[in-house]
């Protein structure tokens, strides 16, 4: 009887369980899901990987069996983790593309201030896109980089007073990006282009920029 027992609580601890074929399901949600987002956000992708372990640890806790909560968690687990490893190459892929430097433009006319945080926002993200694409030798490139440098100076030293403005997520990544020209400014001075590791960094955040103006952000 021992023996038959015995065999019979190792045939029921082999037998999937409710908690088992959820992580399963679940795995197979997950990766699907960082497929189809490979070409969005990765703040969306975080969401449905949250949504779907939260949904499967609560089916998973009113379960009897503890064997089921542990199984779960570990296959849960697992896939979260593997779809993050996933999800990393898609996230390179979706960067800007950094374009040719060029030495022939248009001289803004429109320097200085509105203030209108949108207008000035999008005015000065988009003399700074010009800055960055400038090459050796470009026509006028050094009072350029001057007036860039004063318009920045002054976008910054105004609208950082207010808290309203202060916090929007494309104030602070402006400012990174004013940050990062300043600084070459200051050390290469107004005729050096940019280097095209640091021109990368920029063309991202200004993409960065446009998406949350556009969203009032």
């Amino acid at each position: 009887r021992a023996r038959v027992r015995h065999r019979s609580s190792q045939e029921k601890e082999a037998t999937p369980t409710g908690g088992t074929l959820l992580g399963l399901v679940l795995t197979l949600f997950i990766l699907r899901q960082t497929i189809s987002l490979k070409k969005t956000d990765s703040m969306k992708f975080q969401t449905i990987v949250l949504s779907a372990l939260l949904l499967g640890s609560a089916t998973a806790f009113s379960s009897d069996h503890s064997t089921a909560r542990r199984s779960f968690i570990k296959t849960a687990g697992s896939a979260a983790v593997a779809s993050v490893v996933t999800a990393a190459p898609f996230a390179a892929s979706a960067e800007v593309v950094v374009p040719d430097q060029f030495t022939s433009y248009e001289f803004p006319s429109d320097w200085g201030l509105s203030f209108n945080y949108e207008q000035d926002a999008a005015k000065v993200r988009n003399h700074m896109v010009t800055a960055t694409g400038l090459g050796k030798g470009a026509d006028r490139m050094e009072d350029y980089g001057k007036n860039m440098k004063k318009e920045m100076v002054d976008f910054v030293s105004y609208y950082r007073r207010f808290p309203n403005v202060a916090g929007k997520p494309s104030f602070s990544t402006l400012y990174t990006s004013i940050n990062v020209l300043a600084g070459h400014y200051t050390s290469y001075g107004y005729k050096y282009p940019l280097p095209e590791k640091r021109r990368k960094r920029l063309y991202q955040e200004y993409s960065e920029i446009e998406k949350s103006l556009k969203r009032n952000r």
